[in-house]
């Protein structure tokens, strides 16, 4: 069951599902991004474009569409088409959490792998896979042939931004990491250090590109951080996340 429920911001709002937090929106403030994962992905936001550059954005999943609120505030006039295959969800969030007029966020009912797929080739700036299905990643998401048809998807300098949560020894990351590297030819990690250390689970934002990604834009967001995370290179997500099998 969806839920929202009040925080002690004004007109800020949770949206949950089965008891578990999945958005944080402030309808006043849209830049302010309550989670942690989400403010490291709102860097890779900034480290993909200057404030005021608009971005054309996909969005696999969408919930209350935090991040598509972000972009719409920071970047005016961006285009951006969130998948979000759960009607009753949209509709709360619609009636409960109206988006802005004019927002240019075009929301279509339809799951990730087939929606990706009727995407125009070089359609997205930047594409963001933040999708879960009992507490993981649909599978069919996941999968070399999906990574492929993202590819295409993406402009040649577009990136890919993936939310994957795991804890050591990240067998399933691993695995991820296996094939977005069989598709793209930069890849970069970001993470909190005591996940990466193994002393607890936690989101890992994965970046993937046919460009070089932009590490040390990257680091420099993580370095102003309220909440302190660490930004590997390619070499350093071999070392730590290498060995895995592709999915598909």
């Amino acid at each position: 069951m969806w839920e929202i429920s009040t925080t002690e911001r004004p007109r800020a709002f949770v949206l949950s599902h089965d008891g578990r937090d999945q958005s944080h929106v402030d309808l006043d403030d849209p830049i302010y991004l309550a989670f942690d994962y989400v403010r490291r992905m709102g860097d890779v936001v900034d480290a993909a474009a200057p404030s005021g550059q608009p971005l054309r954005v996909v969005h696999v999943g969408g919930a209350a569409m935090t991040l598509a609120r972000y972009v719409a505030a920071t970047r005016p006039t961006s285009a951006q088409v969130v998948l979000e295959p759960d009607v009753e969800v949209t509709e709360l969030v619609r009636a409960e959490l109206p988006l802005p007029r004019r927002s240019g966020i075009k929301v279509r009912p339809v799951d990730g792998a087939s929606g990706v797929a009727a995407l125009r080739d070089g359609q997205a700036d930047l594409l963001v896979l933040d999708a879960y299905a009992e507490g993981q990643v649909p599978a069919d998401l996941v999968t070399v042939a999906h990574f492929e048809k993202v590819a295409r998807v993406l402009a040649p300098a577009g990136l890919y931004l993936l939310n994957l949560s795991d804890r050591a020894p990240f067998a399933h990351s691993r695995r991820v990491v296996a094939g977005l590297r069989a598709v793209f030819a930069d890849i970069a990690l970001g993470a909190e250090t005591p996940t990466l250390r193994g002393r607890r689970g936690g989101n890992l934002l994965v970046l993937a590109s046919r460009a070089p990604v932009p590490v040390a834009a990257l680091r420099a967001q993580a370095a102003r951080s309220p909440s302190p995370y660490k930004v590997l290179d390619a070499a350093q997500v071999s070392d730590s996340f290498g060995g895995g099998t592709p999915f598909g």
